[in-house]
C-alpha cells in the first residue's frame, strides 16, 4: 500500500481541500457564465417561457445521460483523472455555447447538451474527493466545499451582471470563461488526494459496490429524493429568477441578474456556515430548518408586492435551498467503499429536479405566469420534511465506529489552515 497516499501530511491535506474549493468554484463559475446571459439569448432567440424551460431541460438530460456511468467511471479513473478530463469538455460545452449565440443556434443546443454531460460527470467526481476529505479529516465539510460551488456561482453572476451593463458581447464573455476553465482545472486538480484514504485494515474492508446495487438501497434512494427536491428548488431559483423580476417588476436586465446574484450570496453563505449549524443540530435538524426557509422565501417571491419584497425573498429561497444537496451527498458517503456508487445514484436522481423542473415551470408559467407557477415549488420543498430521518448516519457507520473500523475523529490538538484537524495525528485504528 501507497503510505504516503493512505497518510497524506497536513501541508498535503490543506493544498488538496484548497483544490476542492477551487474546482467546486470553477464548477459554478461555468454554469452561471451561461444564466447570467439567458436574458440576452432569450431575446436573440425570441424564446417564450416554454421555450426558454427547453433549453434547460436540454442541459439537464445531458446531466442525466452522463450520471449512471459517471460512478463506475470514477471509481475506476479516480477524481483527479476523471476532473481533469471533463474540465476540458466543459470548456468545449461552453465553447459551443458562445459560438451558437453568434453563428448557428443549433451549435448552442448542441453545447448545451455537451456542457450537461461533462457537468454531470464533474458533479460526482469531486463530490466523491470532497467526501474523502471529510472523512479524512473526521469533521462536516460538504456544505462548505459547496459553498465554494456556490461562490463561483456568485462571481459568475456578478461578472455577467457587469458585461451586461458594459455591453461585452455574450460570445465574448462566454468563450473567455470557456478557456479559464479547461485550462486552470486541470492544474488544480494536480493537488487532489491520490486515492481517497482507507478506512478500515484491509481484512474487514468491504469490496466496492456495484451501482445496480445501489439503486435497490432504499436509503439510497431516499437520500436521491431528498437531493432531487432541493435540486428542484435551487435550479428553479437559478434559471427563473432574472426573468421573473424582470417580468413581474418591469426591471433591466442588469436587476434581473443582481437578484440572481443575490439568491446565489445566500446559498453560499448558507452553505459555508452549514457545517456550524449541522453540528448544532444535527443532519436532520438543518435539513427541516432549511426545507421551511426555502418555501417561506419562494411563497414571498412569488406574492410579495414590491421589487424589495422580492429581494428578501430570493434571499431565503437562497439560504433554504442551499443544504439539502450536499447533506444528502454526505449521507451517502459515510460508508466509503461504496461512495462512488451511491454518489452516483443519489446525482442521478437529484438532477431528475433539475430536468424535470425548469421545462414544468415553464410550461405552467405559459397558463400561469411565472411568480403563481414557481409556488409549485414551495409544495415540493415542503414534501422534504417527510424524507428527512434519511440523512441520519448510517447505522453501518456507527457500528464500525464502535469497533475500531471506522475513520476515528482526529486529535483536536492538532488543527490545520481549514481549521480542521491533520490526518497524521489520528488515533490508530484498533487492530492496526
Amino acid at each position: 500500500m501507497n503510505t504516503r497516499a493512505a497518510h497524506p501530511s497536513a501541508r498535503e491535506t490543506t493544498r488538496a481541500v484548497r483544490s476542492t474549493y477551487l474546482v467546486f468554484a470553477l464548477l459554478g463559475l461555468a454554469g452561471a457564465t451561461w444564466v447570467s446571459r439567458l436574458p440576452q439569448i432569450r431575446d436573440r432567440m425570441d424564446l417564450d417561457a416554454a421555450s426558454v424551460g427547453f433549453l434547460l431541460l436540454l442541459l439537464a438530460v445531458g446531466g442525466l445521460v452522463a450520471l449512471p456511468l459517471a460512478g463506475p467511471f470514477v471509481a475506476r479513473a479516480g477524481p483527479r483523472r476523471a476532473v481533469a478530463a471533463v474540465a476540458v469538455l466543459v470548456g468545449a460545452g461552453l465553447g459551443a455555447v458562445a459560438s451558437g449565440f453568434a453563428l448557428w443556434p443549433p451549435l448552442l443546443l448542441a453545447g448545451l447538451f455537451v456542457l450537461g454531460t461533462a457537468t454531470g460527470f464533474w458533479d460526482v467526481a469531486v463530490t466523491v474527493h470532497a467526501a474523502a476529505l471529510e472523512r479524512l479529516l473526521g469533521r462536516s465539510l460538504m456544505p462548505r466545499f459547496f459553498a465554494g460551488f456556490s461562490f463561483g456561482t456568485v462571481a459568475g453572476a456578478c461578472l455577467g451582471a457587469l458585461m451586461t451593463a458594459l455591453r461585452v458581447p455574450v460570445s465574448l464573455h462566454i468563450g473567455a470563461v470557456a478557456l479559464l476553465v479547461a485550462l486552470l482545472t486541470p492544474a488544480a486538480v494536480r493537488h487532489f488526494l491520490p486515492r481517497p484514504a482507507p478506512t478500515a485494515p484491509p481484512s474487514r474492508r468491504k469490496a466496492p459496490e456495484p451501482g445496480t446495487h445501489a439503486w435497490g438501497d432504499p436509503r439510497t434512494v431516499a437520500l436521491g429524493l431528498v437531493a432531487l427536491t432541493f435540486a428542484l428548488t435551487e435550479g428553479a431559483g437559478s434559471n427563473w429568477i432574472s426573468l421573473t423580476v424582470i417580468d413581474r417588476h418591469h426591471a433591466t436586465a442588469a436587476v434581473g441578474t443582481l437578484a440572481y446574484a443575490a439568491f446565489l450570496a445566500a446559498i453560499t453563505l448558507s452553505r459555508w456556515v452549514g457545517p456550524l449549524i449541522v453540528e448544532r443540530l444535527g443532519r436532520v435538524g438543518a435539513l427541516r430548518g432549511a426545507a421551511c426557509a426555502a418555501c417561506l422565501g419562494v411563497v414571498l417571491f412569488a406574492t410579495g408586492p414590491s421589487l424589495w419584497t422580492g429581494f428578501v425573498g430570493a434571499l431565503l429561497w437562497g439560504a433554504g435551498a442551499a443544504l439539502g444537496f450536499p447533506l444528502g451527498l454526505s449521507a451517502g458517503s459515510d460508508d466509503p467503499t461504496r461512495a462512488a456508487a451511491r454518489v452516483g445514484v443519489i446525482t442521478s436522481i437529484g438532477y431528475c429536479g433539475f430536468a424535470c423542473g425548469p421545462p414544468l415551470i415553464g410550461a405552467l408559467a405559459g397558463r400561469t405566469g411565472l411568480a403563481p407557477a414557481l409556488l409549485a415549488i414551495a409544495v415540493v420543498t415542503g414534501a422534504s420534511l417527510t424524507l428527512a430521518p434519511a440523512v441520519r448516519t448510517a447505522p453501518h457507520t456507527m457500528r464500525e465506529e464502535e469497533a475500531g473500523t471506522a475513520p476515528v475523529t482526529p486529535s483536536p490538538r492538532v488543527p490545520n489552515h481549514q481549521g480542521a484537524r491533520c490526518a497524521d495525528h489520528r488515533t490508530p485504528h484498533r487492530g492496526q
